[in-house]
């Protein structure tokens, strides 16, 4: 068993900690805060964009496991030197650097999105997004470090709150019985990445040379739209129908003046108004890893959020 730093302890950096801890391995978790310590699992207060700091804090590790993200409206300052510490860090320790990232890179695109793709997004969070793994690439390709990138649709599962788009504005009114609200499209086929199937792939390709220096999709179960989805919880909930309405574009516009999320949310309107479909097909025939049935995502959501409502009160 081996020392895996984490890098972020958002919902996958989290899901990630704590499956490597399962196994048995040394991990060492990097925040700015750092946090209380769990079994098997170390919290270091750093910030992971000082290169140095984070070299220090990864001396002897195996894996440098990426999942931080900067605040949405940050991305285009913060990307930037996040990734580069992180690419000094692996070239200074010999750690692999595996990155979570997005796919955003890709930009609007018409069929199902591939690895093949090139990166051609236009907008500003997409293309810093693309331009981290090309720098990450570029450097595995001439030696200095080695990389590999698990590009993820939006998240779904346990552990995924307020920046779930079917997480804290939808399971919870859902539950009560309540209408929920969409953005874009909710009868359009999207691609949901079950967090837990996050987790495993980036444990997986940590220790996979096979894998490094190209990016995969995370396995991905067959698009579903935000309707399907929200009548297959309600379903499993025992709560009945439940209706889904699409935000207007006005009430989207003018909540973008007092909400960032929203403003920022524009570039990918996209994602949400037509199609996003992901295929995850070369991952999934290259390594162990499968997407988990969309019913037994259902069902282990719905268990995490009711025990999480109970411990509320």
């Amino acid at each position: 068993m081996s020392l895996h730093i984490v890098v972020g302890f958002g919902p996958a950096g989290a899901a990630t900690a704590r499956l490597l801890a399962e196994q048995g391995h040394a991990v060492r978790v990097v925040t700015r805060s750092g946090g209380a310590p769990e079994p098997g699992i170390e919290h270091v207060a750093c910030d992971a964009a000082d290169s140095e700091r984070l070299t220090e804090a990864a001396r002897g590790a195996a894996a440098i496991h990426g999942c931080a993200a900067p605040p949405y409206h940050r991305w285009a300052s913060a990307w930037p030197p996040l990734a580069a510490s992180l690419c000094a860090a692996a070239e200074a320790t010999g750690a692999v650097l595996v990155m979570l990232g997005s796919l955003y890179g890709y930009g609007p695109v018409d069929g199902p999105l591939t690895e093949v793709l090139p990166l051609a997004a236009t907008g500003p969070k997409g293309r810093v997004r693309a331009a981290v793994w090309e720098q990450a690439r570029q450097l595995h390709e001439q030696g200095r470090i080695r990389a590999v990138e698990l590009r993820a649709s939006d998240f779904f599962g346990p552990g995924v709150t307020d920046g779930g788009h079917l997480a804290a504005r939808v399971v919870p009114r859902l539950l009560r019985g309540k209408p929920v609200s969409t953005l874009g499209d909710p009868d359009a086929p999207h691609s949901w990445t079950y967090l837990p199937d996050v987790a495993r792939v980036l444990v997986e390709a940590a220790g996979e040379e096979r894998a490094w220096g190209r990016p995969w999709h995370v396995p991905t179960e067959r698009p579903l739209s935000v309707r399907e989805m929200v009548d297959r919880l309600a379903a499993q909930a025992g709560t009945g129908p439940v209706a889904v309405r699409r935000l207007p574009p006005a009430v989207v516009g003018v909540g973008s003046f007092f909400s960032p999320l929203l403003r920022e949310l524009k570039e990918i309107r996209y994602q949400f108004d037509r199609p996003f479909v992901v295929d995850s097909s070369a991952c999934e025939a290259a390594f162990a890893v499968r997407a988990t049935p969309v019913d037994e995502q259902v069902e282990a959501t719905l268990d995490w959020w009711r025990e999480r409502r109970a411990a509320v009160g």
